[in-house]
């Protein structure tokens, strides 16, 4: 009771001041594991967050560093932390996750909340902000968490990922010694910065920007193969208009021996001149896909997606390619390539 009626004194302070106000640390966040979390909190640090009103909203500059601890029996492998201003308000939920860890029990680790949130200014008492915790991955791909934001998914992939890519780097190592792993690595990050950039603006429904005209026609997905990918990208379109894709729609068919929950296409767009970008993933609608062995079904995306490069130039769609880049099976598990 008494941090609900200081929230609300320091809420309407802000409020009555009209500008920028420094968050109180015991009154304006409320930082809350479960009892049973795997992790403690040891410290948190709010001094450069500041609370600002802008008609009737109230924008949160929350910049905090937390040190937890491991208190369970596994090495953490990944965490995801829930932010919350306001459940409703656009603008008012965040999430900060920090994979690749190796923190063995007992050990220490540092988590960086840099992030600018949105909530009324009449919310109520209570905290500005609230830290919560979405989960936390182990070694093995156990999860502990509520899960309310898909974590578990997000951070089984790219501990995959991770392990693949050690996985390579030393077999690189054990056959061509450090000077073979340095090269290695060098070129590796040559390559991702010649890699062409591309910016991709999505709107839900509907068109992302005019597109001045241009005609509209339908485009089929080309689709590279996957020797050992579980699910099958076998047919694809999307309306195309100029530099503008709307509705992509992939059939895609399982073909492992288990349930598969969730799929993900990688997109690959091909402009007039031969340029190819990675122009992002064609993600399945949460509990829109179940698919038994040897059933199709689709995944499909309700979006416009408009491409640009060097701030704001056109990329007109010549092409486009998709690949399986990701799979989660009904019982958790997961697959990449």
């Amino acid at each position: 009771m008494r941090s609900k009626v200081a929230g609300l004194i320091f809420t309407g302070a802000i409020a009555l001041c009209g500008q920028e106000t420094r968050l109180d640390p015991h009154s304006s966040i409320q930082i809350n594991f479960p009892t049973d979390s795997p992790v403690l909190q040891l410290s948190s640090n709010v001094d450069e967050s500041r609370a600002t009103p802008r008609g009737g909203a109230m924008v949160v500059d929350l910049h905090m560093s937390l040190s937890l601890r491991n208190s369970g029996s596994r090495n953490i492998r990944g965490i995801t932390l829930m932010v919350t201003a306001q459940e409703v308000t656009p603008g008012g939920k965040a999430s900060v996750a920090v994979p690749s860890l190796d923190v063995a029990p007992g050990q220490s680790f540092p988590v960086r909340i840099d992030l600018r949130l949105l909530r009324p200014l009449q919310a109520g008492g209570g905290p500005l902000v609230k830290v919560s915790l979405d989960g936390v991955l182990f070694d093995g791909f156990d999860f502990y968490g509520p899960n309310r934001l898909n974590s578990r998914r997000s951070m089984t992939v790219w501990e995959m990922e991770a392990q693949r890519d050690r996985q390579h780097f030393k077999s690189v190592l054990a056959a061509a010694g450090p000077e073979g792993l340095r090269r290695e690595m060098l070129d590796s990050l040559a390559r991702q910065a010649e890699r062409p950039r591309i910016d991709v603006r999505v709107s839900r429904g509907g068109r992302a920007v005019s597109s001045a005209g241009a005609p509209e026609h339908m485009a089929r997905f080309a689709f590279l193969k996957m020797p050992d990918s579980p699910v099958e990208a076998v047919d694809g379109w999307a309306e195309v208009a100029a530099n503008e894709a709307r509705t992509p729609t992939i059939q895609v068919v399982n073909r492992s021996p288990k349930p598969v929950d969730y799929v993900e296409i990688g997109w690959l767009v091909k402009d007039p001149q031969g340029h190819e970008f990675l122009a992002g993933s064609v993600p399945a609608a949460e509990g829109d896909l179940f698919l038994p062995p040897g059933r199709s079904g689709r995944v499909l995306q309700d979006t416009a997606l408009r491409f640009s490069r060097n701030a704001g130039e056109p990329v007109s769609i010549a092409s486009m390619t998709g690949f399986v880049s990701q799979v989660e099976f009904a019982d958790g598990t997961a697959w990449v390539p």
